[in-house]
């Protein structure tokens, strides 16, 4: 029987059966998710977890019709503490502040974000891998326009929630081997001084098609070049561009990643280049990237990067003249020693292995779930 506040009994609950070692990447039922609501002239209610995983909406929501809707992506970990933490939450929870002034919404207040996140890990705590699997508690807060709206005006009613899923480590074993991207001719992710910036739904349908054609070809994802001029990388279709360049006479390298209005703020890449440079001593460049750097050779290794895999290193790129022939790009000699040692770095920081790991600030709550 269900609680008043939305809760079923824990000892109704029938144990998750999950071979943790072997979990992918796909969503998998669990015991809830927490809902919140904004109502004009009311501002945000308490909130209620919810067992069923759909949702009555009305049919003149402006999610659904006008694109008012933004989603972030993070993780919790059961670390080596035993306790449960999420990674960096406050840099998402701002995020979703910009994304929803960018298309007009009222966003939940850190606060109520960060307490949201709390209240649905806790009720499914039983869903967070162990420590030593290489899973995570992957954490998806959605915010939209539930409010009915037929002219082209913000909504009087937002919905904000999250949804939980424990997911396996993206590359078995860590990062190893390499995918190939494809720049296609005449083709953008986001118009110049548009909403690149802003983590939104309807900044990603339009590249499914396109990817699902570079598939078909052998290429594993799209990378994007600047909207304005095309001659500076931008970002892939669902990542951040990386790049290293090879170790100098020091012993170091630098990392690279560009700088541009058009692309997303990403949080692991923020978080790779603060381990690049604190943890292995290595210099860090965010400015414009020319695409003729990456066909001269300057970089030796190149990657995409974001919450799903962190690091997934891009061996060929291929770029399509205007008369469809493919030009290939390949990157340095294959090596991803670079990547693999910030991938460590960065996995080790996720799960509490690295001794000086709270003074980082990375994880929250502070004290665990």
């Amino acid at each position: 029987m269900a609680a008043a506040n939305g809760t079923h009994a824990r000892e109704e609950r029938q144990k998750p059966d999950i071979d943790w070692k072997n979990l992918g990447f796909s969503y998998i039922p669990t015991y809830s998710h927490v809902e919140y609501k904004w109502r004009k002239g009311q501002g945000w209610d308490d909130g209620r977890l919810v067992k069923e995983p759909y949702m009555n909406i009305h049919i003149a929501a402006t999610g659904l019709h006008y694109g008012q809707s933004s989603f972030e992506g993070l993780k919790a970990y059961r670390m080596k503490d035993g306790k449960v933490r999420l990674f960096r939450p406050d840099k998402n929870a701002e995020r979703m502040q910009i994304s929803a002034d960018a298309v007009c919404m009222v966003a939940p207040p850190p606060s109520i974000f960060l307490e949201a996140c709390r209240r649905v890990i806790s009720d499914n705590i039983d869903f967070v891998p162990p420590y030593g699997t290489g899973g995570s508690l992957y954490v998806r807060p959605l915010l939209f326009g539930s409010g009915p709206q037929i002219g082209l005006h913000e909504a009087d009613e937002y919905t904000f929630l999250v949804l939980v899923i424990p997911v396996g480590e993206y590359y078995k074993g860590g990062v190893s081997g390499s995918v190939k991207a494809l720049i296609r001719n005449k083709l953008d992710r986001a118009a110049p001084h548009g909403t690149g910036h802003a983590k939104l739904g309807g900044n990603y349908p339009a590249a499914l098609g396109p990817v699902n054609e570079a598939v078909k070809i052998g290429y594993n994802l799209l990378l994007f070049l600047d909207p304005a001029t095309h001659t500076h990388v931008d970002e892939f279709s669902s990542s951040n561009f990386i790049a290293l360049t090879s170790l100098d006479a020091e012993g170091r390298r630098t990392y690279v990643t560009p700088q541009s209005e058009s692309i997303l703020n990403s949080v692991t890449n923020r978080t790779l280049r603060e381990i690049a440079e604190k943890r292995l001593g290595w210099k860090v460049e965010v400015r414009k990237v020319p695409f003729e750097e990456v066909k001269k050779g300057t970089y030796s290794e190149v990657g995409a990067c974001g919450t799903a895999a962190v690091i997934s290193p891009v061996g060929t790129i291929g770029y399509e003249h205007e008369d469809g022939r493919i030009e290939e790009i390949k990157i340095g000699d294959g090596s991803v020693e670079g990547w693999k040692a910030l991938f460590k770095e960065f996995s080790a920081l996720q799960v509490g292995e690295v001794e000086d790991w709270e003074k980082w600030g990375y994880h929250w709550p502070a004290e665990g779930i």
